[in-house]
């Protein structure tokens, strides 16, 4: 790639920040974190071999036990996580790398096997989850009809968020996304397919948009709002996922978020992790109408289409996330037109396991002539 590339170029995210580059590893659930969820030096390795991207959001971290939906996945709800995050920042930051944190919540793409006593996945509405099963820590079982949340627990919700957020900062992590995205918890707010509630958090656009607007209050309480980005998918139907109403909402959503002065907006809008078929796809020329900050792209991104992205501005950023599992230098490659190792085995990508982590080796030139 020429040394003019807009994909390499570095970009002020804002006064404070300043990527490298404009290639994002995007957040990917590698399941590694053990059982009790603490983040390992297997994973500050994985982040480290990646710290050439120009920002790493790190995998999803659970903002509290009642969040849980995936084996072996990290959680930051308590402070022996967050020293194991801290590890992994200051491995990061030592590269030069810039990391923020993801913070999730699974919502009812849960199990009550993943909670402690045995308590319902929660949701905005008593709606089950359409699929053949979720992976729990006892195998395979079937999805559950969630409880819906009363009014008290999703205020005690947000206070998880604000308190993840505060752990986030302790951890020393340059910034937080909001996971709103892919079916999970805040997704479900938004989306009028899982949200049926009649109440203050539910029925019309802007009630259902509630919810991430006070969950985006509470962490940026702790970390300053042009540190926090949000991550949307509109066009996915992942965990069951997509509404007849999706352009309208997030469209509104994406005026809604515009007002605070984010440090980004992360949209999925490619279709490589599937698409709801409800309509047109959403693009990044739709949400550029509405979000006067930051944009990053991302889903199904080659380094030819990212390039064309950026120099067109339709995007700022694009995160990569398949290519980033076996090609840790992937910055590099790109720099230097090396070719991409194979796509990593699929049984590989979020299960906990000991190899296909931190044993995809960077490329050798040398090696090759």
């Amino acid at each position: 790639m020429s040394s003019d590339s807009s994909l390499l170029n570095p970009f002020k995210l804002n006064e404070a920040l300043q990527t490298r580059n404009r290639v994002v590893l995007a957040p990917l659930t590698r399941a590694r974190a053990g059982k009790n969820r603490v983040p390992t030096y297997a994973m500050a390795e994985y982040y480290r071999q990646r710290a050439s991207a120009g920002l790493i959001i790190a995998e999803a971290a659970s903002v509290s036990d009642v969040g849980l939906g995936w084996v072996e996945s990290p959680g930051i709800y308590n402070d022996e996580q967050m020293q194991g995050w801290k590890r992994i920042v200051d491995t990061v930051h030592a590269e030069g790398g810039l990391i923020f944190m993801q913070l999730w919540h699974c919502g009812r793409a849960s199990h009550s096997s993943f909670h402690a006593n045995g308590e319902l996945p929660v949701a905005p509405s008593a709606i089950k989850l359409n699929g053949d099963h979720v992976h729990t820590p006892n195998g395979k079982e079937p999805y559950e009809t969630p409880h819906a949340l009363t009014i008290d627990e999703i205020k005690k919700t947000v206070q998880d968020y604000r308190n993840a957020a505060r752990r986030a900062k302790q951890a020393g992590f340059d910034g937080i996304e909001v996971h709103s995205a892919n079916g999970y918890l805040l997704d479900e707010f938004l989306q009028s397919k899982t949200n049926q509630r009649s109440d203050e958090y539910g029925g019309s656009i802007e009630k259902r948009y509630r919810m991430l607007n006070e969950v985006v209050q509470a962490v940026i309480q702790e970390m300053p709002v042009e540190r926090v980005g949000v991550r949307l998918a509109p066009n996915g139907n992942f965990n069951d996922m997509g509404s007849v109403d999706y352009r309208e909402t997030f469209k509104y959503v994406a005026q809604q978020l515009n007002q605070f002065g984010l440090a980004y907006l992360h949209v999925m809008d490619g279709l490589s992790f599937g698409f709801h078929e409800q309509g047109e796809p959403m693009t990044l020329d739709e949400f550029r109408q509405v979000f006067d900050g930051p944009l990053m792209g991302n889903c199904g991104y080659i380094q030819e289409t990212a390039e064309q992205a950026i120099e067109n501005n339709k995007a700022d950023f694009i995160a990569f996330g398949r290519a980033y599992m076996s090609n840790p230098d992937l910055v590099e490659r790109f720099s230097n037109d090396w070719p991409l190792a194979p796509e990593a085995d699929q049984e590989v990508w979020w299960t906990p396991r000991e190899d296909g982590l931190i044993d995809f080796p960077a490329y050798n030139a040398d090696f090759t002539r």
